[in-house]
C-alpha cells in the first residue's frame, strides 16, 4: 500500500527523528534503501544517525520547504545542535551549528525506499572550526 498523504508521512518521520527515537525507522525506512544513491540498509542508515547524535546530541532536523510529487518528496530542511565531542574530524568549539539539507524521498508501500541528501559540507566545516 502507498502512503496515502506523504507530507503527513514525512512530518511524523521527522518527529521521529527528533526525538532521536531511530528503533523507529522501522516505521519508516524498508530494511533495503538506496541512500546516496547506493545500496544500503535500514541498519546502516541507523548508524548514520547514531553517530549524528552522538557527537551533536540536541541535533534537531527542521522543516523549511516541502514538495510533493507522488510517492516523491523532495524537503529543504535546515539543521541545528551543538556538536559536544569530535565530529568529522574536528573537536567540539562549545559553538552551534546551522546548516541547510536538501532531501529527496521515494516511498514505496508506505515506507521509504530512496534517500538522498546534500549540504553544503565546507560551511559546515567552516562552521565547526570557527
Amino acid at each position: 500500500m502507498t502512503e496515502k498523504n506523504p507530507r503527513e508521512f514525512y512530518e511524523r518521520y521527522l518527529e521521529a527523528l527528533n526525538a532521536h527515537e531511530f528503533d523507529r525507522m522501522d516505521e519508516f525506512v524498508h530494511e533495503s534503501i538506496v541512500l546516496h544513491s547506493e545500496p544500503s540498509s535500514r541498519a546502516e542508515m541507523v548508524a548514520q544517525l547514531h553517530s549524528i547524535t552522538d557527537a551533536v546530541p540536541d541535533f534537531r532536523w527542521e522543516t523549511q520547504e516541502i514538495a510533493v510529487n507522488g510517492d516523491s518528496l523532495a524537503v529543504r530542511l535546515k539543521n541545528t545542535g551543538t556538536p559536544v565531542k569530535e565530529w568529522l574530524g574536528v573537536a567540539p568549539t562549545g559553538r552551534p551549528i546551522e546548516i541547510v539539507e536538501y532531501a529527496i524521498y521515494r516511498i514505496r508501500d508506505g515506507k521509504f525506499l530512496h534517500l538522498s541528501a546534500v549540504h553544503d559540507a565546507e560551511a559546515l566545516r567552516a562552521q565547526l572550526a570557527a
